[in-house]
This record gives C-alpha cells, sequence and structure tokens, in this order.
C-alpha cells in the first residue's frame, strides 16, 4: 500500500479529521485541530481506564472513539492524521487508502501551517542528542528556535508559537505519511538495522528516512554521513546542497583528536574539542553533523563553538550515573538498537561489563559479536530476547541470563572491579519490562545511587 500524503485538503472550519492514536502526538495534533475549527473525532485502541487525564479533557473538543478502530470511524472524514506508532497496514489507515481518504503525518500538517525554516534530522541513532546540540546553537545564536519532534514535543505545538526556526527530530515513522514536509537543512545521520518488526528490510526502513529529503532543492542543504555505506550508495537521491561529514569529507577529524576541522567555501574553520564535555565516539559524529548544519544556516562559528563547549548532553545518552569503588555506572537506555550499542562500546577502552536485553525489533545481533569481544568483559543479559542475544554473543564474552534489571544491576555489582564500566546499553525496546526507554533509564539510575 502506498504511504505518502495526498492532496490533503486545506483546514477550514467544520472540516471533519480523524486522529488515529492518542499519545502524546495524537493528542497534540487533536487540540490543534480543534484549535483550528476542525470537527475532530479520535479514536484510541486502548480503553479510556488505559489513558491519561488529558485524553478525557479532549471529550470537550472532538468525538472520542476508545477501546477499538473499527472501520466506521472512517465515515464521513476527510483527512487522517496517524499517530507515529500507527503502522500503514493498520486497518484504518488501509481502510483510509482504499476509500480514497486522504493521510498525513502530523509532521506535515504541521510543515504545512509553518512559516518559519525548518532544520530537521533523522538517522537511525543520535538524532536527540544533534537535534538538541543544532538548538543550542541556534539560541547561542540570538534566534528563537522550536527544538522537539520525535524528541519530545510535537512539531504541531510550534505554530503561533513565536519562533523564528524549527529543529526537529524526524523518525521514520514520521516520515510515512509526507508530502510537503521540506526542511531548509537536513541531515542524515546513519543507518543501521532497526525497526525492522515494521520494515521488511533497512533498504525499506532508508528509504521511508529519505522521504525527508524529497522536496529539498539545490537551496538546500543535506548534510550527509560520508562514512555510512548506505547513505553513500543513495547519495545520486538527494538534489539539496550536499556537505558531508565524518570520513575525513567536510565536517570531520582529520589531522588529530583535538578539533573538528571544516571544509566550508574554500577554507577550513577549527573547532577545538579541549573543553568540550560530550564524550564518545558517535557523539563527535553527532557534532560533526551539527557544526555542518549550523553553519550552513549561518549561524556564527564562534557561536558554534560556544554551544559545544556549553552542551552538557542528554539524559539516558552514555549518561554517568555515579562513580562508586571506582566501578563507572553508566545510562544509556536510549541505545536501542544494536548499532547504538556498537557506539556506545567504542566509546570505551575496555572492562566494559554490558547490561542488555528487552523487545527486539528484528535487527541483526551479530554485529555486536566482534564488538563486544574488545570491549566487554562480562554481559548480563535480562528481558524477552535475552536468549536471542545469547546465542548471537555466544563465545564473545562471559554471558549472565538474569530475570529483569534489578538482577542485572544486582549481577554487575557482583562483577565489577575497580576500573570496570558497568553499561546499560540494552539493544533492544523497553515495552516488555518499562513505559519506554526513558522509565527504563530512570529504574536503572535508581537501582546504582541505592547500591550501598
Amino acid at each position: 500500500m502506498t504511504t505518502r500524503a495526498t492532496a490533503a485538503p486545506a483546514l477550514a472550519r467544520d472540516l471533519p479529521v480523524l486522529v488515529v492514536g492518542l499519545a502524546r502526538t495524537g493528542i497534540a495534533t487533536a487540540r490543534f485541530l480543534a484549535g483550528r475549527g476542525a470537527r475532530v473525532r479520535a479514536v484510541d485502541r486502548r480503553p479510556a481506564a488505559e489513558l491519561g487525564h488529558e485524553v478525557e479533557e479532549l471529550a470537550e473538543i472532538a468525538e472520542l472513539r476508545l477501546g477499538a478502530d473499527d472501520l466506521a470511524a472512517l465515515d464521513g472524514i476527510a483527512l487522517v492524521v496517524p499517530s507515529p506508532g500507527v503502522p500503514a497496514d493498520a486497518p484504518l489507515l488501509a481502510g483510509a487508502v482504499a476509500r480514497g481518504v486522504p493521510i498525513a503525518s502530523e509532521i506535515e500538517l504541521a510543515a504545512r501551517h509553518l512559516e518559519i525554516p525548518l532544520l530537521a534530522v533523522t538517522g537511525t541513532n543520535g538524532k536527540s542528542t544533534t537535534t538538541t546540540l543544532l538548538g543550542a546553537m541556534l539560541r547561542q545564536a540570538g534566534r528563537r528556535p522550536f527544538v522537539g519532534g520525535n524528541l519530545g514535543t510535537p512539531l504541531v505545538s510550534a505554530i503561533g508559537g513565536g519562533h523564528d526556526a524549527a529543529v526537529v527530530e524526524v523518525s521514520s515513522f514520521q516520515l510515512e505519511w509526507v508530502d510537503r514536509f521540506h526542511p531548509t537543512v537536513g541531515i542524515f545521520l546513519n543507518l543501521t538495522d532497526d525497526h525492522l518488526d515494521r520494515y521488511p528490510d533497512r533498504d525499506g526502513y532508508g528509504a521511508a528516512k529519505l522521504r525527508m529529503f524529497a522536496r529539498q532543492t539545490a537551496r538546500d542543504t543535506a548534510v550527509l554521513n560520508g562514512g555510512d555505506p548506505w547513505i553513500r550508495r543513495h547519495a545520486d537521491a538527494f538534489r539539496a546542497r550536499v556537505l558531508w561529514f565524518g570520513a575525513g569529507e567536510g565536517a570531520a577529524i582529520r589531522d588529530d583528536e583535538a578539533a573538528i576541522r571544516l571544509r566550508l567555501g574554500g577554507g577550513e574553520e577549527v573547532y577545538p574539542l579541549a573543553r568540550v564535555t560530550l564524550a564518545g565516539a558517535h557523539n563527535r559524529e553527532n557534532m560533526m553533523a551539527a557544526i555542518a548544519a549550523a553553519r550552513a544556516f549561518g549561524v556564527p562559528a564562534a557561536r558554534v563553538q560556544e554551544a559545544l563547549e556549553t552542551f552538557r548532553g542528554l539524559e539516558h545518552r552514555l549518561e554517568l550515573v555515579r562513580e562508586r569503588h571506582g566501578v563507572r555506572w553508566v545510562n544509556d537506555s536510549k541505545g536501542t538498537n544494536a548499532g547504538a550499542v556498537v557506539k556506545s562500546l567504542e566509546s570505551f577502552a575496555g572492562n566494559v561489563i554490558l547490561l542488555a536485553g528487552g523487545v527486539g525489533k528484528g535487527g541483526d545481533y551479530g554485529v555486536l559479536h566482534a564488538p563486544v569481544a574488545r570491549r566487554a568483559k562480562h554481559v548480563v543479559l535480562f528481558g524477552e530476547a535475552r536468549d536471542v542475544l545469547a546465542r548471537a554473543l555466544a563465545g564473545a564474552a562471559p554471558i549472565e541470563i538474569v530475570d529483569g534489571l534489578a538482577a542485572a544491576v544486582a549481577a554487575a555489582d557482583a562483577r565489577a572491579r575497580s576500573g570496570d564500566v558497568v553499561l546499560l546499553s540494552p539493544a533492544c525496546a523497553s515495552f516488555d519490562m518499562f513505559r519506554d526507554y526513558a522509565d527504563r533509564g530512570r529504574r536503572f539510575k535508581t537501582l546504582v545511587e541505592a547500591l550501598p
């Protein structure tokens, strides 16, 4: 089935719109639509008891149909706006396609009503850090950016907010129903196996991300990872001016580890790292991408450097929780796929006790074998995917299987010695035991801080 927004009608008073899914994005979308005078119908397969109080408040501005998603919800509807978590083959979306009812994602809807430039970030790993860092660079230059999207606050919330630019994290799910979404600067960080429970293969997953660049022209900029083979193979798909980062090109670490150097307009700019606290090999790439994007957007080089030196990173991304008896405990709960864990492991010289597990997402865990063998002294596995992970990592390091996160922390504490790093980087989604990766990360921190 097609997954591209088509000729969605302009918003008008009394336009009947169906919002599918009432998590954060769906709620924000319903409120925006109702505020523009649309007649909103909102559906969610979950009953009211499983939804928050914000959904109850929607009853005053929208028709709610909870606990079901039957096709009757499409009756009389002129536009469907699905939440990112709703797959393209869901009955209501398939039904809308069959009936010829236009479908547009929340970011598509927002882009059609925003009159400010968009700077958009996609990729498998590093999106949230790069988005937040890029937003900090714009603020350092005196701009008033909206910073959000898949990161947290839906883009539709930027409308009417007095912003002069929007820096937005964009996932493949959000790009499944876009047509006019058009970033002035678009960043493609990397592509590794992820969400293969939703896409047939890596090419299908990557093709969804490429949609972010489809409306760009030669006046726009695409910031691309020169060291990513998949992105390299698809470079001809980009019509915008391309700025590369990594692999010794564009924004890169070329001669030593002391600075990021950006070749731009025939010259070379140097961004020293001596006072930058953002750690990890993957964060070097995130910084390169943000530098290239910020300079392409006109942020002065001095303001870019100031933002680099004051940025402290994000929660749940290689976050040092505690150093106890010479052991560093690190929360990388956002590492929800194998590619992210590889990058995280490469941030440490060795002596890592890796805590991993949760709900598998269909990727190839075999790519973890070599980096685990190089960096890990012990692996503790938990959650639904623990047996799959154990088979993939067999022989790379000693493996211990436990029932849950609390048991994993206890097992790591028993093994850890001074100089070790205990790294929670699960390579899996969290939904078997936790609300989301942030809930998992907070629980990990609580357990670690409680160690005597």
